[in-house]
């Protein structure tokens, strides 16, 4: 009986492939499976080849991605660069020099009047031989020279401001106010600068430190720090920024858009403010007495 059902099954015709409508089989429909509907053993290979190829390819480019924008990640304040030119502060510092020759011989600190502006550009020659380009030279003795050159600037304004503000108030100095007011303006001049070049060579221990990202706490807040995707990818305080926030301090006595934050920079811009004060309300009161 058993043989006989299995003749009969064998004899019925198996449904051919030109019988079933078109779509109906998964074999005809995706050449990559057989005859059952399985993908053959090559395809499964083929299959996983692409997908490693695939996953080899996008852990290269991620890499070469984030290779590429490691350095644009971390703020160029923040990581080691060139150094800022010398030609800012350089030029700055000459412009210093030069206004102390406005000023009349009685208000200098040596005489002859030539003398302390000599020796001062003197410094600032050697300054510029020694590093002509980029300031990014450690060295000690170009360090101590910088600030000698800063302090006999602001020991030769000082005193210019002393004895100023001493003859406003014993009303032996301001007899003419053109005079007058061309001193005071050289003289409110120069403490802008003086003071600028102060705040540039403490600022995160001074420029040369700041190329080689020394120190990571600022002594002074600029907007770019706060909004780095406001600034460019490489952009770091330079010297006409500190000029920039010496001059707002001196005309407004106090900070606008850059914040002290260290305690040197604040009693800094507090002593700024108070000689910027004394010299312009002293100078404006004279002057605009003798106009009347």
């Amino acid at each position: 009986m058993f043989i006989a059902a299995s003749a009969r099954l064998d004899a019925v015709p198996a449904p051919s492939h030109d019988d079933q409508p078109a779509g109906d089989d998964p074999a005809r429909d995706d050449p990559v499976r057989d005859d059952r509907g399985r993908p053959p053993a090559d395809s499964k290979l083929i299959l996983e080849a692409i997908r490693a190829l695939h996953g080899r390819l996008d852990a290269m480019e991620h890499r070469g991605t984030a290779r590429h924008l490691g350095a644009d990640l971390v703020p160029a304040w923040l990581r080691r660069t060139e150094g800022e030119a010398r030609w800012q502060a350089a030029t700055a510092i000459a412009v210093a020099i030069a206004l102390q020759f406005p000023v009349p011989g009685r208000l200098v600190l040596l005489r002859p009047s030539w003398l302390l502006p000599a020796v001062q550009g003197l410094l600032l020659l050697v300054l510029v031989a020694a590093n002509p380009h980029r300031i990014n030279r450690e060295s000690r003795a170009l360090r101590t020279m910088s600030l000698v050159l800063a302090g006999l600037l602001s020991l030769g304004n000082a005193w210019s401001v002393a004895q100023l503000a001493t003859g406003l108030v014993r009303g032996t100095e301001g007899s003419h106010a053109g005079p007058l007011l061309i001193t005071g303006g050289a003289i409110w001049l120069t403490n802008i600068i003086i003071f600028a070049l102060w705040y540039w060579e403490f600022d995160r221990g001074g420029p040369v430190a700041r190329a080689n990202a020394v120190s990571l706490y600022p002594d002074f807040l600029f907007t770019q720090m706060t909004a780095p995707e406001l600034a460019p990818p490489g952009w770091e305080p330079a010297f006409g920024d500190y000029l920039y926030l010496s001059f707002t301090n001196a005309a407004a006595f106090s900070p606008t858009d850059v914040l002290p934050l260290s305690r040197w920079a604040k009693m800094a811009m507090t002593t700024q403010a108070l000689v910027s004060i004394v010299t312009v309300a002293l100078v404006v009161a004279r002057a605009v007495n003798i106009l009347q």
